[in-house]
């Protein structure tokens, strides 16, 4: 269990750095995010992103979202972003907003049976974003068994997780309550999948055509 809870304590670059080559080595680290803490994963390791599914328990029909350290990062997992994600990411990340697009075909990760169609998020979260800005794109999914409730700290994460994890990173209790708004932004309009973080109306006052699924 790392401790990153003070950012300017002289152990805190060196914790980071081991989550980084952690992640790097093809291995799972527990780290905290703006709504709970999640498992990361190297995502363009097949390996890594099957350890992951396995230590949470879940079969690749429930494909893991990536989390990114810098918005102009979506653009290099698309082939053209739609000016929908654009929009989107420009007016609220980071932040509770998740988007999912068509990820680019000669992007070499397999995330679960996604359909070509990847969720990706930009958390608002200094620890995270440290972690991201080294690692670049990484699975994310929450830190917990299927079924169980998320972590809301590294070490109730560890209680669930045990040694399928490698590195923890401990800032205390996050405490961000509601998960993502997700915005499928693959087809003509946005659709609201879940409403969260953001309702509908703060999207429809961005994009004014959207709807929420099963509308």
């Amino acid at each position: 269990m790392l401790d990153v809870s003070d950012r300017q304590s002289d152990e805190y670059a060196g914790h980071i750095a081991e989550a980084v080559r952690t992640l790097g080595d093809g291995r799972l680290a527990v780290i905290p995010t703006d709504t709970v803490y999640g498992i990361a994963a190297d995502a363009f390791s097949h390996a890594a992103v099957g350890a992951l599914l396995a230590a949470k328990g879940r079969g690749r029909d429930y494909p893991v979202p990536v989390l990114v350290g810098d918005p102009g990062v979506l653009h290099g997992l698309v082939t053209l972003a739609p000016e929908s994600a654009s929009a989107l990411t420009r007016n609220f990340w980071p932040g509770a907003l998740t988007v999912i697009v068509r990820y680019a075909p000669s992007l070499a990760w397999d995330l679960g049976d996604t359909a070509g169609t990847v969720a990706v998020r930009m958390p608002d979260n200094p620890v995270a974003l440290d972690v991201l800005r080294k690692t670049g794109p990484l699975a994310v999914s929450s830190a917990n068994k299927h079924g169980q409730p998320p972590g809301r700290t590294a070490a109730l994460a560890a209680e669930q997780l045990g040694d399928s994890v490698d590195v923890y990173l401990e800032a205390g209790e996050v405490t961000g309550g509601q998960p993502s708004t997700i915005v499928d932004c693959t087809g003509d309009r946005a659709v609201v999948v879940r409403e969260g973080g953001l309702s509908l109306n703060e999207i429809k006052r961005l994009l004014p055509t959207a709807i929420k699924a099963g509308a």
